[in-house]
């Protein structure tokens, strides 16, 4: 298989998801809230328990929705960075600011506590946690801005960025298992609005499927009511992670540009 059909393999499995008005329906539900079990859903929709976990292991197929089990239940989430993708590879070409809303379906005021991004990545998982881990690759893909840490437990996370006058953001490493799992705190600091959301947790889980790399971040410990200004770059930030590892290059989409140079 070449690299161009698996591109497009996955990106069918998104548009064939999407085809489906029921599959549609189970990520509104998602979108109005997030988390929910099968239970939860199937009450939503006129069908069988086994028909909406037909649809629900086709979204998750093709990487909208991702799932955690959380004691004896399983909880589905919605994960809009294959919408991103599209977005960035087709839509932002022609309709940027109308279309980046479509990759920020996670955005939604129903008490977002937990939020989870999922994406695969044809690279090792070395790679990648360099791409994690090294200031200047990371200012590639997340809008040109340095992180810098030691990134071991307990050693301090600073996020800035040259046109800034201080700190963007900062935190603490509290775990971290190279190449395969990386936690830290997170407390935004790049406004007013953005400091009183107080301190989150971000973690990172890298796996290796095959030749490629499930990545997941989480990002939890978000108050009640989250600003979605905290979590909703994440698609645009992962999607560039992507592009930058598998083909050397930055995204130019326009939103990926706004705060480089």
């Amino acid at each position: 298989m070449t690299k161009r059909s698996r591109i497009f393999g996955r990106v069918d499995a998104v548009f064939k998801a999407l085809a489906d008005p029921t599959r549609r329906g189970l990520l509104d539900e998602l979108f109005r809230a997030d988390g929910q079990t099968l239970r939860e859903l199937e009450e939503r929709f006129p069908m069988t328990r086994f028909g909406v976990m037909k649809h629900l292991r086709q979204l998750e197929d093709a990487g909208l929705v991702v799932t955690r089990r959380r004691g004896r239940e399983k909880l589905h989430f919605l994960n809009p960075v294959p919408i991103r993708l599209i977005h960035d590879r087709w839509v932002s070409k022609y309709a940027e600011p109308w279309a980046a809303g479509l990759s920020e379906l996670k955005q939604t005021l129903e008490s977002p506590m937990e939020k989870i991004f999922e994406i695969y990545i044809r690279t090792t998982p070395e790679r990648l946690w360099e791409a994690i881990t090294d200031p200047g690759i990371r200012s590639r893909y997340q809008f040109g801005c340095l992180i810098t840490s030691e990134w071991t437990p307990g050693s301090r996370v600073e996020l800035s960025h040259p046109r800034a006058p201080g700190l963007l953001a900062e935190g603490e490493i509290l775990e971290a298992d190279p190449p395969r799992r990386l936690v830290q705190t997170m407390t935004a600091l790049w406004s007013d609005d953005a400091k009183n959301e107080g301190t989150s947790r971000v973690t990172w889980e890298v796996e290796q499927v095959g030749d490629s790399c499930r990545l997941t971040v989480t990002h939890d410990q978000l108050r009640e009511g989250a600003s979605p200004e905290i979590y909703g770059g994440w698609p645009m930030i992962l999607s560039g992670l992507k592009t930058w590892l598998e083909t050397g290059e930055s995204l130019t989409t326009p939103g990926s540009l706004m705060y480089n140079g």
